[in-house]
């Protein structure tokens, strides 16, 4: 039986709309991994630097409110929602709980939507990890990204703090991680996988262009793009 989180948040957009929750169902990482990734200072660091020079990313405190897979409270100030949408309209949603080393933000993610992202991390597994975190914080490549913390207390009178035990970690090493991202080959989105317009086939990149940059090529045909 899947297990989700629910968030109630004020809308995250240009005037947050501070009179009605919007609930968000996210599906938890035990569902697909046997350990939760824990996500390093990396990340974090370049993410704080994307929110600071580029406008269309953006943090904001509207979490008012998260609740677990047995239907327990937790308390919210150690929570982030990255919430992104990037330029081929695929969007992400990442539950992530804060967590400190040597003075630096880590993250252990813990839940994540929608069903297409949770395909693609059932499929990849690390590899996925690794490809999408580097995505999402390429400000060239995002429509926007907004990063989602806590407001004040939960609204739940009674919340706990989310505990996970040590043995249950599984370090992701993102050291230089913008530089080392996995080539994954085939679909990666299957509904937006760009097709050959002669012969309806999945298009791949050339080995001698940098990913994301390059010609692609149908290696059904032989077409490849301008």
């Amino acid at each position: 039986m899947s297990r989700f989180f629910n968030i109630f948040t004020y809308t995250p957009w240009d005037n947050p709309q501070i009179n009605e929750l919007s609930e968000v169902r996210l599906l938890s990482i035990m569902d697909i991994y046997n350990k939760y990734p824990v996500i390093e200072a990396e990340f974090f660091d370049d993410l704080k630097s994307n929110i600071k020079n580029f406008s269309h990313y953006e943090s904001i405190s509207t979490i008012k409110r998260i609740i677990g897979p047995n239907l327990e409270d937790y308390s919210i100030q150690d929570w982030i929602f990255i919430w992104v949408i990037d330029l081929e309209n695929r969007f992400y949603q990442f539950l992530i709980q804060k967590t400190n080393k040597d003075n630096d933000l880590q993250g252990i993610l813990v839940a994540l939507a929608p069903p297409e992202l949770v395909q693609l991390f059932s499929k990849f597994k690390k590899e996925a990890i690794l490809k999408t975190f580097s995505l999402i914080n390429n400000p060239k490549e995002i429509k926007f990204l907004k990063l989602l913390t806590s407001q004040g207390k939960s609204i739940a009178e009674d919340n706990k703090k989310f505990q996970i035990k040590n043995k249950d970690l599984q370090k992701i090493n993102l050291v230089n991680y913008l530089k080392n991202t996995p080539n994954v080959s085939g679909q990666w989105f299957p509904n937006y996988s760009p097709k050959c317009p002669i012969c309806n086939g999945i298009l791949t990149e050339l080995k001698e262009y940098k990913v994301g940059f390059g010609k692609l090529v149908c290696p059904q045909c032989g077409y490849h793009n301008k």
